[in-house]
């Protein structure tokens, strides 16, 4: 018995690299808004795609 599937599963995986100074300014957003690095990052992409479709 292990962990329940999920509809959507984040399959995909990429490596960003960031400057010290990009990664300062990430993590800070992240704790601003209480959020993993992780959940910003998509949270930005997400916004940059709705901001393409209009």
């Amino acid at each position: 018995m292990g962990r329940p599937k999920t509809e959507n599963p984040k399959s995909s995986k990429i490596s960003i690299r960031f400057t010290d100074e990009e990664f300062e300014q990430l993590k800070k957003r992240a704790d601003q808004n209480n959020q993993t690095i992780t959940e910003t990052i998509r949270e930005g992409v997400r916004q940059l795609f709705e901001t393409k479709q209009q």
